[in-house]
């Protein structure tokens, strides 16, 4: 829990308040952003909430935080948001919640599906969330990114005898999962499954896209609330910057109007849209412009 004796100066004076702990992973700011901004390397309080939804949020953010860095004075009330999680997104597509420090605060996502579920990299290992995930019918596959957003992703498997896919140059991460993808060329796994290699932010960083609707994206792009566009960093990229715009100028073609990342903000937006900005940023990728946000 927060320790109101490590509260950061600039939280506005209130209820919630983070403290020194914050490792600035962004799940506050995503989940309640009316109510978290970042300021240097932390999240703070830049306004308490008020209306009832606010306050849901918050509490909602306060519950995810991967390292417990929020904290709220007076009535814990966490719990009376916990069944908010998984928290639907879109058709049967979840945001898990219960974001691992083990992935740096990496977020994760559950697609119910009538021929076996997915969860896409993972949260925490809860008790809480394996009861919601027997009463949704397990895990059949479980789809991770690249090696850094793994986090229980062993445990998930063990419980449900869920198929892991890792791309094999990642597989450092889950040396003993069932499933290695190889090369760049795109993996069609069925009619609604492709998985694209895109290495970048780590050599076998590969995203999913599901009905040609859901990008799941892991660490290679996010939308910026900031600039309002599709948007990737050179700072974040363990690897090779120069695979990584290889890798973005091969998405150019791909039709998805959900991205939702391991690390910034989801959006939704038109097709149409998602294809402008995506060019966008491969062009500033190419020409060496500024494209994080």
């Amino acid at each position: 829990m927060a320790d109101p004796n490590k509260r950061l100066p600039f939280n506005v004076p209130g209820e919630f308040f983070v403290d020194r702990t914050c490792i600035d992973c962004d799940v506050c700011r995503q989940l309640a952003p009316q109510t978290f901004d970042q300021r240097g390397e932390f999240s703070y309080v830049r306004a308490q909430p008020r209306a009832a939804e606010q306050r849901r949020r918050a509490w909602r953010a306060l519950l995810c935080c991967p390292t417990g860095s929020i904290g709220a004075l007076g009535r814990n009330r966490a719990r009376t948001v916990m069944q908010d999680f998984p928290l639907h997104l879109g058709e049967r597509v979840y945001y898990c919640g219960f974001n691992s420090p083990k992935s740096y605060g990496g977020h994760s996502y559950f697609i119910r599906h009538p021929q076996g579920n997915w969860l896409i990299d993972s949260p925490k290992y809860l008790p809480y969330l394996v009861k919601r995930f027997e009463e949704w019918g397990g895990i059949r596959t479980i789809f991770l990114t690249h090696r850094d957003d793994v986090a229980d992703a062993h445990l998930y498997a063990r419980r449900f005898h869920s198929q892991r896919l890792i791309h094999r140059a990642d597989r450092c991460a889950q040396p003993d999962a069932e499933v290695l993808i190889e090369g760049r060329d795109p993996v069609v796994l069925t009619s609604d499954f492709v998985v694209i290699p895109t290495p970048g932010h780590t050599p076998g960083h590969a995203v999913l896209l599901y009905k040609n609707r859901f990008l799941f994206s892991g660490d290679h792009l996010w939308w910026s609330r900031t600039h309002q566009r599709l948007s990737a960093s050179p700072d974040v990229c363990w690897y090779s910057w120069s695979e990584q715009t290889a890798s973005m100028i091969r998405l150019r073609d791909v039709r998805f109007e959900w991205v939702l990342p391991g690390h910034g903000q989801w959006a939704r937006r038109p097709v149409e849209v998602m294809r402008r900005e995506l060019a966008g940023l491969v062009d500033r990728m190419r020409m060496g412009r500024r494209v994080s946000g």
